[in-house]
């Protein structure tokens, strides 16, 4: 192994990983004048967000779209010279496919939780409406340290409007299952209402309410894309990158992460063991998945390592399917969601020529559709090969929406492990493993097991570790909430 050398003046800096996280830590790094190497297992950058192309359609793999209303992502891809390539979605009218018809998506919710029962009528059955009603009417349910999101809505308005609604939008955050995922950690701002409201409905019109009345009014677009692509983020954060004189090693698995030194003491004070290189650094950032990061920490913060070796992930699949436009029909707007109580395969569907103009108009005679696949614990259906996941999301397309064409080109996409569950308790887990890592000078973590898995909780995430590398105060203690609907489904 060739040793490299790196001393301080200024702080020389490894990230380890070459996601959203770790490309815009190495950003925001070299910002604070960091030297930057940053260190990828994988021949490309990128992690979950990739483009690529069907029939000659430049289209997205993975997520396809950032949470508008928080501003790092936006802010990042600017920064990154992607300004005149942001656009919104040309529609976001969407739909819910449920009890054998595609129904409108309801307005006035707060991730699926409504403020009235009125604001859920056409997508429930009278009984759940009149189940909503009694929610002013029932004693107090206590949330405690953390509840899970399931458990508590169907408490206070009954089943239907979970099974209906918040399961399949959180489904499409988190791939999740809605009576497992936290409360605390996936809609933070119901948590908190919950702590001091009774009534579930009226802390939910109390948010609507506050937002509206907020000195800057929410009036943009709740998600913003890229044309080409929100795949196209990372690549360019990593010529930027490039560009101000920091190293990106792709095809670099880390096989060992050392401290070398005293804390306090003089040099570098971290080892890193990244292919047939060993790269001496002041302060290290671990932007991989919990698994890899708890190999990479097991020998210096074992407590650590533990706990992230726990986190649970979900695997999914996207299909994406390329139609002739002449003699193919759609029903309007730009998808739909599908609640896993009615039995169906597919978790949600994204008619991507209508959703985002620029694919829209680079392929004027295409129709380009799109399926996922996959829940927690589904993990059959994942075993069928491509043709059979092609198959089974025609089938539901059909059933859903009359579509009866035969695709030109379609393309299946895989992401074995592709998102961190949130269960109950995931709000206290992060914070032990920081207070582990913490103990170490010079060590954090980010990225999606922690804060949020949407493009701007990451990027949220990487800037919290690097003020804590560099020694910038972080404004609060909490942790980056994560943004419902950010996973871009």
């Amino acid at each position: 192994m060739r040793e490299v050398e790196s001393r301080t003046k200024p702080r020389r800096v490894v990230v380890v990983g070459a996601g959203i996280a770790g490309l815009a830590a190495a950003h925001r790094l070299l910002e604070r004048g960091a030297r930057v190497t940053v260190v990828e297992a994988s021949e490309r950058v990128g992690g979950k967000l990739l483009t690529g192309e069907i029939a000659g359609a430049r289209v997205d793999l993975g997520a396809e779209s950032m949470l508008a209303r928080r501003p790092e992502a936006i802010t990042l891809a600017r920064e990154v010279g992607l300004a005149d390539a942001l656009q919104p979605p040309a529609t976001a009218t969407a739909s819910i496919w449920t009890r054998g018809a595609l129904r409108p998506m309801p307005k006035g919710h707060v991730m699926g939780v409504p403020g009235t029962a009125a604001a859920l009528a056409g997508l429930l059955t009278e009984e759940g409406l009149a189940r909503i009603g009694r929610d002013a009417d029932l004693p107090r349910t206590e949330v405690g340290e953390d509840v899970a999101v399931g458990a508590y809505v169907a408490a206070r308005l009954g089943r239907e409007v979970v099974d209906r609604l918040v399961e399949p939008l959180l489904g499409g955050v988190y791939a999740g299952d809605a009576y497992r995922i936290s409360l605390r950690s996936a809609v933070p701002q119901l948590y908190r209402a919950a702590l001091s409201h009774t009534s579930l409905t009226e802390a939910v019109r109390e948010i609507q309410a506050r937002t509206a009345t907020t000195t800057v009014p929410q009036t943009g677009p709740v998600f913003m894309g890229l044309r080409g692509g929100v795949g196209g983020l990372p690549p360019a954060v990593a010529a930027s990158v490039r560009a101000r004189g920091a190293e990106i090693l792709t095809g670099t698995p880390v096989t060992e992460l050392r401290r070398t030194t005293a804390a306090g003491a003089d040099g570098p004070t971290w080892r890193v063991v990244a292919g047939d290189r060993v790269l001496h650094a002041d302060a290290v950032v671990v932007a991989v998945p919990a698994p890899a990061a708890a190999t990479l920490l097991r020998a210096e913060a074992p407590a650590a390592a533990a706990e992230l070796a726990a986190v649970e992930y979900a695997s999914m699949a996207l299909v994406t399917l390329a139609y002739r436009r002449t003699g193919t029909a759609l029903p309007d707007g730009s998808g739909f969601l599908v609640p896993p109580v009615d039995g169906r395969t597919i978790k949600a569907s994204t008619f991507a020529s209508r959703k985002w103009a620029w694919i829209d108009e680079e392929n004027p005679d295409l129709l380009v559709l799109r399926t996922s696949v996959g829940r927690y614990g589904e993990t059959a259906i994942l075993d069928r090969d491509d043709a059979g996941l092609v198959d089974v999301s025609r089938h539901d397309l059909r059933e859903a929406t009359g579509l009866t064409a035969t695709p030109v080109a379609t393309r299946v996409t895989r992401w074995t492990d592709g998102l961190p569950q949130y269960p109950v308790g995931h709000h206290a887990r992060v914070a032990r493993v920081r207070a582990h890592v913490a103990a170490l000078p010079g060590l954090a973590v980010c990225g999606a097991p922690y804060d949020g898995v949407g493009i701007p909780a990451c990027v949220a995430s990487a800037y919290a570790a690097v003020d804590q590398v560099t020694g910038v105060p972080r404004v609060t203690a909490d942790p980056v909430p994560s943004a419902p609907g950010a996973a871009g489904e």
